[in-house]
């Protein structure tokens, strides 16, 4: 034939269905001799498979060990590169380099090619599968706690208590963990939150965080035009606009004005701890802070930089982009995540995240990903029938 092309059509396994022998030899790099092994190369891949992979992954593919994947039916191409990378040292586990670090790249080429050819692992069942609590509808719950002070949409609109709309949520949660911890004091807040865990601050902080900012509905004491002239030094850290570029900072604009005069005096006289904001309230007198507070009282509030959370729906269909539909990828160098180990997913998902494993595409798909999210992506795959896949050449035209 002659201007052969590859077409790759994803076909559902039927039976024993089993990839096919090649047609054509790969035009291709290196990493695509394993699509085109014939049956005498998957034959002695299996005999290699049962010296150095079968106590891990299992002569059929299907691994019994804990946070090992397993390997049968998954894409060719896509085994014979990682195994290459972990004989030159590449994913950094030793385990794995120990195991093939004697082999040749041709032999791995075969193993890759055996485990490719079975029939794919069954996928997890349904009843296994965590339920996964969405954190909006969560924070909006817990909320409602914080209302009766804070205002439902979090707009303050009694004289002294802070509106909760406008903050970072990283601050949001150091701020709770703070009153909880006592650096804070706060009697009445330090009761509130005692039985607020992690999960919920960030949940909450994260409600708070994606409602309409809106100035505090309470009304300021103060010389505006005078506290604009002195927060000039406050702009680098709070924004010149009282809307702060750091999640450890929080933004002012909108703020309930004897609130932050409340902030001010405590840090102050030392009630509240932070020794940059310690230094500069030294220098302000009871009016100045009053002016200050009513400055930044009337600035308008901009949302914080959050992104809306994504349901698993959402987040696998990101991933399907790549791996294919449910998991089924028809591209050679891509991995299958359909029926994987769910453990084995949360892992890698994890690594790629911490960036102990390398990748920048997957990278930046892991981040910004919460452990729930993560728990829910590799539940979602785990769950996924997974489908054989044949490699047919075809005439060009």
């Amino acid at each position: 034939m002659k201007n052969i092309t590859l077409l790759l059509a994803a076909l559902a396994a039927l039976g024993s269905a089993q990839a096919q022998p090649p047609l054509a030899r790969a035009q291709g790099g290196d990493e695509m001799k394993a699509v085109y092994a014939t049956p005498a190369d998957v034959a002695e891949g299996k005999r290699a498979a049962e010296t150095a992979c079968k106590g891990c992954h299992g002569l059929n593919g299907v691994s019994t060990v804990n946070e090992v994947p397993h390997l049968a039916g998954q894409r060719a191409a896509y085994l014979f590169q990682e195994l290459r990378s972990y004989k030159q040292g590449g994913r950094g586990a030793d385990a794995m380099t120990n195991a093939v670090k004697l082999l040749s790249d041709e032999t791995l080429m075969k193993a890759a090619a055996y485990y490719a050819s079975l029939d794919p692992p069954q996928p997890a069942p349904p009843a296994k599968a965590a339920a996964r609590l969405d954190p909006l509808a969560a924070g909006k719950a817990a909320a409602a706690a914080c209302a009766g002070c804070h205002g439902e949409d979090g707009v303050s609109r009694i004289p002294g208590t802070p509106s909760l709309v406008g903050l970072d949520p990283k601050y949001f949660v150091a701020s709770v963990s703070a009153y909880k911890g006592g650096q804070r004091k706060n009697d009445v807040m330090k009761a509130l939150v005692a039985g607020i865990g992690d999960g919920d601050a960030k949940n909450i902080a994260l409600h708070y965080a994606l409602q309409k900012p809106a100035r505090a509905a309470t009304s300021a004491q103060g010389d505006a035009a005078a506290g604009k002239t002195a927060a000039a030094a406050c702009a680098g850290c709070h924004g010149e606009q009282g809307v702060s570029a750091s999640a450890d900072t929080p933004s002012l604009a909108g703020q309930d004005s004897q609130y932050i005069a409340a902030a001010l005096r405590a840090y102050k006289d030392g009630s509240r701890s932070n020794d940059a904001m310690k230094g500069l309230a030294a220098a302000l007198d009871d009016a100045a802070m009053k002016n200050l507070s009513a400055y930044y009282a009337g600035l308008t509030p901009q949302p914080p930089k959050v992104a809306r959370p994504m349901t698993p729906a959402q987040l696998a269909e990101r991933c399907d982009r790549c791996h294919g539909t449910n998991g089924n990828s028809t591209d050679p160098r891509s991995p299958a995540l359909a029926a994987q180990r769910h453990d084995y997913l949360e892992k890698a998902l994890a690594a790629y995240r911490s960036g102990a494993r390398k990748s920048s595409a997957m990278a930046a798909m892991t981040d910004g990903l919460e452990p729930a999210d993560i728990e829910a992506i590799a539940g979602h795959y785990a769950r996924q029938k997974a489908k054989s896949v044949v490699y047919v050449a075809v005439p060009g035209k």
